[in-house]
C-alpha cells in the first residue's frame, strides 16, 4: 500500500533555505518515522518563489495576513523595503502545485514565517513582535482543503493523519 505524504516545509528537515542561510532542523520521533515511512514530500515555498538564499527577512506589512496577500490587499516587503509580494505568491502557487501533484492532505509548516504561518507571523515591523495570522502558503493550502499543522503541533499533525487512516 502506498502511503499518502505529507508536505513538510524543508528547513524543518534541515535544508538550508532560511532568509539567514541555516535551517530549522526539527528533530522528533514523528518525522524520523514519517522519513522512514516515505511520507515526506519537502520544499520551501519562498524559494520556490525565486527568493535566494540568504536574504533579507521579509515580513507581511499589511493588516490581513496571508488572506489579504492572496486577495490583492497586501503586501510583503523584506527588511531593506523591495516589496516581494509577487515572489510570496508564486512560491504559494508552486506549493500547492506540488501538493495537488502529490495529492496531499496535510503539511507541517514553519511557523511565523511570512509564507508558512499558520498561527503567527512577524508583525510587518520587524521589531521582533509576533502576531496572530497565517502566512501565505498557509492559506492558500488551506483554503485549497489541506489541513495544515506547525511544527510544534506533531502529535495533533499524527493523530489526523490517523483519523483520515491514509
Amino acid at each position: 500500500m502506498i502511503k499518502a505524504k505529507i508536505f513538510i516545509s524543508s528547513c524543518l528537515v534541515g535544508a538550508n533555505v532560511r532568509y539567514h542561510g541555516g535551517n530549522a532542523l526539527f528533530n522528533h520521533p514523528i518525522l524520523r518515522r514519517w522519513q522512514e515511512e516515505g511520507r515526506i514530500i519537502t520544499s520551501c515555498p519562498e524559494v520556490m518563489g525565486g527568493a535566494t538564499i540568504p536574504r533579507p527577512p521579509s515580513e507581511i506589512t499589511t493588516p490581513g495576513a496571508g488572506t489579504a496577500v492572496i486577495q490583492g490587499q497586501g503586501h510583503i516587503q523584506n527588511q531593506d523595503g523591495t516589496d516581494v509580494t509577487e515572489l510570496y505568491l508564486k512560491g504559494a502557487q508552486s506549493a500547492l502545485g506540488l501538493a495537488k501533484q502529490y495529492n496531499i492532505k496535510i503539511a507541517i509548516l514553519k511557523e511565523n514565517s511570512p509564507s508558512c504561518g499558520s498561527h503567527f507571523i512577524y508583525s510587518g515591523k520587524f521589531n521582533g513582535t509576533r502576531i496572530p495570522g497565517q502566512g501565505v502558503t498557509t492559506t492558500l493550502l488551506s483554503a485549497s482543503g489541506i489541513k495544515v499543522f506547525n511544527e510544534n503541533q506533531l502529535e495533533k499533525a499524527d493523530s489526523y493523519l490517523k483519523r483520515l487512516a491514509i
